[in-house]
C-alpha cells in the first residue's frame, strides 16, 4: 500500500509511518473466495435492491448489461461464515470477484470455514489486532504559502484561476471551462486514505452549501470519520474540487463529490487491496462517472508473508486490479496514479495501475517532462503504461487549514487528469467511459510514439 503522494517537500513529511503493527504478527484477516451465488435472494429482475437510480439509468443509457456478478455476495454464505465463532467480523465483500474479508482472530477455525461447502480459497491478508486497535488522532498540518505563480494566459481565461493555472493550461482544460464544460452533473468517486479538515475548511465549505459533496463511506475497520486521521484525500480533492478564485481552481470544479476511505495510512498490507475492491463495487453502485484512486499497491512491509513481484503487474493477479478493470468496463472512468517508483528498485507501476480499461497517470512537470520519480511501465505482459500524464510536479493544492502550498507526486497528477476527464465527457455524452477514455490516449502528445515514461503524453 501507498499512498503516491511524493515526499520531498522541504516543509513536510506526509506520511505517518506508525508502529500499530508489527510485521511478524500471524494473520487475523483472510479473504475468503466463494464458489457461486446460488440460491441469492436478489434478481437481475429487481436491480434497484443493489444499484442506485443513477446506477440504472447510467447502464441503461450505454447498454451494460445486469448479470448475476452484480449481485452482492449471498448473505446466507456470510451468515454460516460468521456462525463459525462469534469473533470473526466481516470486514469488506467484492460482489464481482465473490470475495468475504473477514476478521478471524482464532486460526484454529479456519478449517472449519474451508470446510464449508460454498469456500474454494482462504488468503491471509492482514494481521490486524481489532480488539485493541483505536483511531489515531489527526496531526496538525503546518502552514504553507506557494512555492510559484505561473502568469500563463490563454485568450479566453473563464476563471482566474490563481496558481492552479499552468496545471489547467497544460491540458488547454480552460477551454472545456469557457466551453461550460466544469463538471455540472458528473459524479467523481474519490478513494484515499483520509480526509482530515475537509467538512470544516472554508475552501471546500461550497461543496457542502451547494449539495456536490454526496457523501462519504470509511471501509477501515478501526476508523469511523473520514474527516479525521490523514489529510491525503484533502490534498488530492483539492486539485478537482477548488472553486475558490485567484488561489485556487481545480479541474472539475462544479462536479459532485464522494469520499470512501479504502486505505488504511498507517501500515503496508494486502487487505487494502481488498478495501480497494470494494470501494469500487461501491463507486459502480452510486453511479460515479469517474473515479480517482491516488493510491497503489507494490509490496508490504507491514505483511512480508504475502509475496508480490514484478511478473503480478499484469492486470489479473490483484484483486484491485481485477475489480478496477471491471469498474473500467461497467461504464466508469477509472483513473489511477502510476506510482512513485521510478527512482527506485521497484521501478515499475502497481496494482491498480496495470489494470485493462482504465487510466494509469504518470507524472510530469507544465513543460511536459516526466518526473524522475514517476514509475514507468510497461505492465508486465507488455501493456503501454502508464496510459497518460498529467501534472506532478510542483502541483498547486490546498491542505487543511486552507493553506496553499504545492507538492509532487503521481498522487497529484491522477485528480488533475480525472476531474478534466469528468469535464470532457459532459462535453461528450453520447460517447462511453472506454470512448473516452481512448480519446484521451489519442489526444496525447506521445500519442504516435509512445513510451515507457510519457506513454501517450499529456
Amino acid at each position: 500500500m501507498k499512498k503516491y503522494f511524493k515526499i520531498i517537500l522541504s516543509f513536510f513529511t506526509c506520511l505517518l509511518l506508525g508502529g500499530t503493527l508489527c510485521a511478524q504478527l500471524p494473520a487475523t484477516c483472510y479473504r475468503l473466495t466463494f464458489s457461486d451465488k446460488a440460491n441469492s435472494p436478489y434478481s437481475i429482475d429487481n436491480p434497484s435492491e443493489y444499484l442506485s437510480p443513477r446506477a440504472l439509468e447510467k447502464r441503461a443509457r450505454f447498454n451494460i448489461a445486469i448479470t448475476e456478478q452484480d449481485f452482492p455476495v449471498n448473505p446466507q454464505y456470510v451468515q454460516q461464515v460468521q456462525s463459525v465463532d462469534s469473533r470473526i467480523r466481516v470486514l469488506c465483500s467484492c460482489k464481482w470477484l465473490n470475495t468475504l474479508t473477514i476478521y478471524c482472530p482464532d486460526s484454529t477455525k479456519l478449517p472449519q470455514i474451508q470446510a464449508l461447502p460454498f469456500v474454494t480459497d482462504i488468503l491471509p491478508v492482514a494481521n490486524y489486532d481489532l480488539e485493541n486497535m483505536t483511531s489515531p488522532s489527526a496531526t496538525p498540518e503546518p502552514e504553507n504559502s506557494p512555492w510559484v505563480s505561473n502568469s500563463l494566459r490563454d485568450s479566453v481565461i473563464p476563471y482566474d484561476y490563481g496558481y492552479a493555472l499552468a496545471q489547467i493550461a497544460v491540458h488547454n482544460g480552460q477551454l472545456l471551462h469557457n466551453e461550460g464544460f466544469r463538471g455540472d452533473g458528473m459524479l467523481i468517486a474519490v478513494f484515499d486514505a483520509g480526509w482530515n479538515g475537509l467538512d470544516t475548511s472554508d475552501f471546500f465549505r461550497i461543496l457542502f452549501d451547494e449539495g456536490r459533496l454526496l457523501g462519504t463511506r470509511d471501509l477501515i475497520p478501526f476508523r469511523n470519520n473520514v474527516y479525521a486521521g490523514h489529510h491525503h484525500g484533502t490534498i488530492v480533492t483539492s486539485t478537482m474540487a477548488g472553486l475558490t478564485e485567484q488561489m485556487l481552481v481545480g479541474t472539475a470544479p462544479r462536479a459532485s463529490y464522494f469520499l470512501i476511505r479504502s486505505e488504511e495510512p498507517d501500515s503496508e498490507q494486502p487487505i487494502e487491496e481488498d478495501f480497494w475492491a470494494q470501494a469500487a463495487c461501491i463507486a459502480d453502485s452510486i453511479g460515479a462517472d469517474v473515479i480517482n484512486s491516488s493510491l497503489g499497491y507494490t509490496t508490504f512491509s507491514d505483511f512480508p508473508q504475502y509475496e508480490s513481484s514484478y511478473s503480478d503487474v499484469n492486470g489479473v493477479t490483484s484483486i484491485a486490479s481485477r475489480a478496477a478493470t471491471i469498474l473500467g468496463q461497467n461504464g466508469v472512468i477509472v483513473c489511477v496514479s502510476a506510482g512513485n517508483d521510478g527512482a527506485n528498485d521497484w521501478h515499475y507501476i502497481g496494482h491498480p495501475a496495470d489494470a485493462y480499461d482504465i487510466l494509469a497517470v504518470g507524472a510530469a512537470d507544465i513543460f511536459g517532462n516526466i518526473a524522475y520519480f514517476s514509475s514507468r511501465g510497461p505492465s508486465f505482459d507488455g501493456r503501454v503504461k502508464p496510459d497518460i500524464t498529467s501534472v506532478g510536479v510542483s502541483t498547486t493544492c490546498v491542505y487543511p487549514g486552507d493553506y496553499l502550498g504545492t507538492a509532487d507526486g503521481t498522487s497529484l497528477a491522477g485528480p488533475v487528469a480525472a476531474g478534466l476527464c469528468a469535464c470532457l465527457w459532459q462535453a461528450l455524452p453520447l460517447a462511453n467511459s472506454t470512448q473516452v477514455m481512448q480519446y484521451i490516449r489519442e489526444s496525447g502528445s506521445c500519442s504516435n510514439h509512445p513510451n515507457d515514461s510519457l506513454r501517450y503524453g499529456h
